[in-house]
């Protein structure tokens, strides 16, 4: 498998570069958006990274914020590659809003941490979870669309945990996603199964939060915490809910999950401990 880049990945580093820029040179953003050629709110989606801006845009800010050639050309180089198109994008008309934002951090990832406190995390769920858990939405997709979701997350899977450098993942589950029945009993135990089987990896650790835990931090919500090899690429936390997700960037935001995933880890049986589990909710199926 080819290595692991992302166009979402390099479209926020460049945002992050070009809102410094201006911020140092103290540039108005109406003055070189004047400048580039473009409007002022271009200007501000290139720096929040929800536009993909041509290279000719950001050579032209370079040179208004007179930053040297060298720098220049990896900037335009970064405009470039955030405006190829990623393989998830075609997915992009059945995902929740933002969530195709997060595919495209996935990819580029080098670790992966998540608490789900009621549902099996995406990227380990079976395809008859997918199914079930699909057509209890408020809405039952028709049988086109939920194969596509079936397609997308199975894509989604494939490329990470099949990949040559697999992003180091550990994941929690509460005992609670693992005994509620997603599909009935048969798909419950087919599920486990694989769980069972994927827990093994080297790359990937899976704990489950026993009931017996009680109270702890992440009671409100499941999260997904990303981090990235690039130096230039901060960790970012995602929460998401029925119509959309929130991202979280600030190093404070992003350290307060560290902490919570560090707890909820300390409290969840251990790995051998949470594998037996699975087996035990499975046999009593």
């Amino acid at each position: 498998m080819a290595s692991r880049t992302s166009p979402t990945v390099r479209r926020r580093r460049l945002a992050r570069e070009m809102r410094q820029l201006r911020r140092v040179t103290k540039k108005p953003r109406e003055e070189a958006a004047k400048y580039a050629g473009i409007a002022p709110a271009t200007l501000s989606r290139i720096e929040a990274a929800t536009h993909a801006p041509k290279p000719a845009d950001i050579l032209a800010l370079c040179r208004f914020y007179g930053v040297d050639e060298e720098q220049t050309e990896i900037l335009v180089t970064l405009a470039r590659q955030s405006r190829q198109r990623g393989w998830w994008q075609r997915y992009g008309d059945i995902m929740v809003p933002g969530f195709e934002v997060y595919v495209g951090l996935e990819e580029e990832a080098s670790e992966l941490r998540s608490y789900l406190p009621s549902v099996v995390d995406g990227l380990l769920q079976t395809p008859g979870y997918i199914r079930a858990q699909s057509q209890a939405s408020l809405v039952t997709p028709e049988e086109s669309e939920l194969e596509r979701r079936v397609a997308i997350r199975v894509q989604r899977q494939e490329r990470l945990l099949g990949a040559e450098d697999p992003p180091r993942m550990w994941t929690i589950l509460h005992e609670g996603a693992l005994r509620t029945q997603v599909g009935g009993a048969e798909v419950m135990r087919e599920q486990l199964a694989y769980l069972h089987e994927v827990s093994s990896l080297n790359f990937l650790t899976l704990q489950v939060l026993p009931f017996t835990a009680g109270a702890h931090p992440a009671m409100l919500t499941g999260f997904h915490t990303l981090e990235f090899p690039h130096p230039a690429d901060p960790g970012v936390t995602y929460i998401e809910y029925e119509t959309g997700g929130v991202y979280l960037e600030q190093p404070g935001e992003v350290e307060v999950y560290a902490r919570i995933f560090d707890q909820l880890r300390a409290r969840a049986a251990s790995p051998d401990d949470s594998r037996k589990l699975l087996e035990d909710i499975r046999r009593g199926l």
